[in-house]
């Protein structure tokens, strides 16, 4: 009935219930979940856990960890993709982009790594999933060098100008907990107005929990164990707050956001 589309289900968060969280997210009718890999080092453990939760899975390397990647890792993904070419449940290469929010980080670098991973996925055939923060200006100079077949704009939070330049190259664009806050205006407006079809569901859990279970830093500190975290479980609350801002039956927009990500990522498809 739903698909989330990004979802960390490999981060230690889950550690101590990670089948408990499959399964909530199945009863709450969440059937299918891809997981992005973010460093060389769990490119194996997305791919076994896709495998043993009927999943779907990308490999790739997040712009907040290629500072402490070694060139050899792109060599790495490169052999990946290749290896596993013939694999259904590899459905994209990511998640890979360039993060201008977190201080500390070499541009440059994000830079070489995204632009190769964009190669790659040309190479492949693959979409790609995109980590956009307060980069979608560089993200989309990328790809216009080297376009690739699509994909998904992780956590959209750009501009309405920029979201229908994703949408030309054949983007989708990934909404979840930050929405379901009132105070988050635009991104609020955007999901209202953006074309339908431009739109996909995500958690992107264990993180940008929704408005009921956000947690201030002291709380956090405090040490209030789950409390706080993401899960996949939580998509048709969350699903239900895009439902109200466009007017459209819960049922509606599951089959138009399950839909839209098997268009985004066309091995979804194969899946079922």
């Amino acid at each position: 009935m739903w698909i989330d589309s990004h979802c960390h289900l490999d981060a230690a968060e889950f550690d101590s219930d990670r089948d408990a969280v499959v399964a909530r997210a199945r009863a709450a009718g969440v059937t299918r979940l891809v997981i992005p890999a973010v460093e060389q080092g769990n490119f194996a453990t997305v791919r076994a856990q896709a495998h043993a939760y009927d999943a779907a899975y990308a490999l790739g390397i997040h712009p907040l960890y290629t500072g402490r990647a070694g060139d050899g890792d792109l060599e790495a993904l490169a052999q990946a993709l290749l290896d596993h070419r013939s694999d259904p449940r590899l459905v994209a290469v990511g998640e890979i982009g360039l993060d201008h929010f977190v201080p500390g980080l070499d541009p440059l670098r994000q830079e070489q790594f995204y632009l190769a991973q964009l190669k790659l996925a040309r190479r492949f055939g693959l979409p790609v999933l995109l980590h956009v923060r307060r980069s979608a200006d560089a993200l989309l100079k990328g790809l216009r060098r080297f376009p690739v077949a699509g994909g998904i704009a992780h956590a959209f939070n750009g501009s309405a100008q920029q979201a229908a330049q994703f949408v030309a190259m054949g983007f989708k664009l990934g909404f979840g907990g930050t929405m379901t806050f009132e105070r988050a205006l635009q991104i609020r407006t955007l999901a209202a107005t953006l074309p339908a079809q431009s739109l996909v569901l995500e958690t992107d859990a264990p993180d940008i929990p929704p408005h009921w279970l956000y947690r201030t830093a002291a709380q956090r500190g405090a040490g209030d164990g789950v409390q706080g975290r993401n899960e996949p479980a939580e998509l048709p609350r969350i699903a239900a707050t895009l439902a109200a801002l466009r007017r459209l039956p819960l049922d509606e927009l599951a089959a138009l956001t399950s839909a839209n990500a098997r268009a985004a990522l066309p091995r979804l498809a194969v899946l079922g």
